[in-house]
C-alpha cells in the first residue's frame, strides 16, 4: 500500500533526511587512507544518539551495524571491519535514521585518492543518474519515467551494469514502503505518481556487468565480475512541478573538497 504523507509529515521527514545528511558530512570530513570502516561505523552510530535519533539499519532483520559501508566491488549492505581503507578505494556510506518517528534514508559514494579515471566517469555519472531520475519524479509521470531516465543515463550512454536485483524504494513511518523504484524500465509504466508520495531513489551502477550475488553472510552483494560499483541515494517528495528533495548533498560535497586527504594524502584542512 502507498501512503500519501501530509505536507507536515514530509516536514518531518526532512528533519530525519537532513540528519542522514549531515551524518554523512562528518564522514566525509574524515575519510583518508588508513581509516577503517568499523571506525566509521562507530562514529555514525554516535553521532545518530548525540541527535537524539536511533539508527534505522541496527537490528533491521537482524543487520548487526550501525550503517552499510560497501568498498569497491561491494554494491550494497557492506558489513564494517577493522581492514583499513587504501589510497584508490572508492567507499558507499548507506545511512538510515529514525528521528521523531520518521525515516530519513540516503547514501553517497566517496573516493579515497585516485580511483583512475575510468571509475571516476563512473561516480560523476551515476551521481548524474540519480539527478536525471530525481528530474521526473514529479506528480503524474510514473515509476518507469524515473527507472528508464536512470538506466538511459548509465547502461545505454555509457554501458554500464544495471544492478536488477536491487531498487529503491518508498518511505515514511517504516524505512521500506511501497512502491518499489527500479533502476531500469520503461517509460509510463508503473505506479502513477502522486503529490506526497516520498520515495528513496538509489542508483546502483556496475562498472562492469549488471549480475550480482550475496556472500555467505546473507547480506554482502558484490558484483559479480569483481568490477567497482557505486550507489547514491536521495529521499525525495513528489511535487507538481519539480521533486522536493528533502536530503542535501551541499555540505558533504563541502566537507569532500574540504578534506584534501582524499585527494592527496595533504593534511586536512578546518
Amino acid at each position: 500500500m502507498i501512503i500519501i504523507k501530509t505536507n507536515e509529515e514530509v516536514e518531518l521527514m526532512r528533519k530525519s533526511a537532513l540528519l542522514v545528511s549531515r551524518t554523512l558530512r562528518e564522514v566525509a570530513a574524515v575519510l583518508k587512507p588508513g581509516v577503517t570502516t568499523l571506525s566509521l561505523d562507530k562514529m555514525i552510530g554516535e553521532f545518530i544518539h548525540d541527535h537524539k535519533a536511533v539508527p534505522s539499519f541496527l537490528n533491521y532483520n537482524g543487520y548487526p551495524f550501525n550503517s552499510c559501508v560497501s568498498v569497491n566491488d561491494v554494491v550494497v549492505h557492506g558489513f564494517p571491519n577493522k581492514k583499513e581503507l587504501r589510497d584508490g578505494d572508492i567507499i558507499s556510506v548507506d545511512i538510515g535514521v529514525i528521528l521523531n518517528g520518521w525515516h530519513g534514508d540516503h547514501a553517497y559514494t566517496f573516493a579515497i585518492g585516485d580511483p583512475g579515471k575510468e571509475v571516476m566517469q563512473l561516480i560523476k555519472v551515476t551521481k548524474e543518474s540519480l539527478y536525471k531520475g530525481i528530474e521526473k519524479a514529479i506528480a503524474g509521470n510514473r515509476i518507469g519515467d524515473i527507472s528508464f531516465a536512470i538506466q538511459e543515463h548509465t547502461e545505454k550512454k555509457y554501458g554500464y551494469g544495471v544492478v536488477r536485483e536491487l531498487v529503491g524504494h518508498g518511505l515514511g513511518r517504516s524505512m521500506h514502503e511501497d512502491p518499489q523504484v527500479p533502476n531500469y524500465g520503461k517509460r509510463g509504466s508503473g505506479v502513477k505518481l502522486k503529490e506526497g508520495m516520498v520515495l528513496a531513489i538509489e542508483p546502483m551502477i556496475n562498472l562492469g556487468r549488471k549480475e550480482v550475488f550475496t556472500e555467505s553472510d546473507g547480506w554482502t552483494v558484490r558484483t559479480k565480475d569483481g568490477k567497482p560499483s557505486v550507489h547514491f541515494e536521495h529521499d525525495v517528495c513528489i511535487r507538481k512541478n519539480s521533486a522536493d528533495i528533502l536530503s542535501d548533498y551541499t555540505h558533504i560535497e563541502a566537507a569532500e573538497k574540504t578534506n584534501v586527504n582524499l585527494y592527496t594524502g595533504e593534511e586536512i584542512v578546518v
